[in-house]
């Protein structure tokens, strides 16, 4: 018997939603290519494919706007998020207003995918008035609009423009699913007692807030501001690879080559290019020319990390928001992977350990 460290490429499940080439640099949901998901769909198409695994006709996509975009969620939680200290960590309080949510919602496994899209729904409520009482504002909630993506940043801003909302929107894209790592683990794990959706992803925001799993867009971005300026990008990299330190925002676990997310977020940054962001975005890609030619032997390029803060900072988001923001996309692939596990009958998750300890002992 031996250990996977890290539970190192142990196949855990077989999947139909996501599917990744980390050679090639491909990434396809329901075998579609990302990038033609990004350019053709919105984020209730694709929720719709990942839950049900096709994209919808008009029909369909009426219902599952209906439904996803019913995001009232009881005063009580409100008031629990209310009482949080305001300086308390973003993805902790959004694992508390799910761990009550859980209290309130009978979201087990009879039509789960209907009850997936009620989750999802509230998520958009939660993230919304997490920035909005740590900004010191009236909560709100989101109202239906034409898009989940609108409804939510209209409940933040009150004022955003078509782009800001096409690059919400292709951003819940990007970041809904990719396979099992370690938040989609802690889901699975969850899911595999036939516990409820809320409680699966409160298991999943728990290890996503652990510092080597989520936050990676904010490291990346606060690399930037020290940065200050693109004058200063070579001397603050040789800097950082004389001090060995840890360059975010490059390399991937699976991606040997550009991560494809990243070119679609760079392409979003370009597209929002204000006075806000227009300075990190120079940063980036100068950080960019010179890291790539850096570990050019290596394979190690920009991940979607990179450009995304930039994405969600020109849009008018703090730092802290970043990783809330990717868990609300994710809270999607969470509850795919949740459903296919369950219907799949993996049945529970219990692993063995290896013994390493004393032999038996006189007492």
């Amino acid at each position: 018997m031996s250990v996977s460290k890290g539970l190192e490429n142990v196949i855990i499940k077989a999947t139909r939603l996501t599917y990744i080439d980390g050679e090639r640099g491909i990434l396809r949901y329901g075998g579609y290519d990302i990038e033609d998901l990004v350019n053709n769909s919105s984020f209730e198409e694709v929720a719709y494919l990942m839950l049900y695994g096709k994209l919808p006709n008009s029909l369909e996509l009426r219902k599952v706007k209906e439904r996803i975009q019913d995001f009232e969620i009881p005063e009580n939680v409100i008031h629990i998020l209310e009482e949080l200290p305001k300086d308390a960590d973003a993805i902790a309080m959004m694992e508390t207003a799910f761990s009550s949510l859980s209290s309130f919602y009978n979201a087990y496994w009879i039509g789960p995918r209907e009850r997936a899209l009620e989750v999802i729904g509230k998520a958009a409520t939660i993230v919304a008035n997490i920035y909005r009482i740590k900004e010191g504002m009236p909560t709100r909630i989101p109202e239906p609009s034409e898009s989940y993506a609108k409804s939510f940043l209209k409940a933040i801003f009150s004022d955003v423009s078509d782009m800001e909302i096409k690059a919400m929107n292709a951003s819940l894209i990007l970041y809904a699913d990719h396979e099992v790592p370690a938040s989609t683990t802690a889901d699975l794990i969850v899911a595999s007692t036939l516990s409820d959706m809320y409680s699966c992803v409160a298991a999943a925001l728990s290890a996503l807030k652990g510092p080597l799993h989520g936050g990676a867009a904010e490291e990346a971005f606060k690399q930037f501001v020290e940065i200050g300026d693109p004058s200063n990008v070579e001397a603050w990299f040789n800097k950082v690879i004389a001090e060995k330190k840890r360059l975010m925002g490059f390399g991937h676990r699976v991606y040997k080559t550009y991560d494809p997310r990243s070119r679609i977020f760079k392409k979003l940054a370009k597209e929002l290019k204000s006075e806000r962001g227009g300075k990190y975005l120079e940063i980036a890609e100068k950080l960019e020319e010179v890291g790539t030619r850096h570990f050019a032997e290596k394979k190690i390029f920009p991940n979607t990390d990179f450009y995304s803060g930039i994405v969600f900072y020109s849009i008018g988001f703090p730092i802290y928001m970043f990783t809330p923001l990717f868990a609300l996309s994710r809270t999607l692939g969470w509850l795919a992977h949740a459903i296919e596990y369950v219907e799949d009958d993996y049945g529970m998750i219990r692993p063995r350990a290896l013994y390493v300890g004393s032999e038996k002992r006189s007492f």
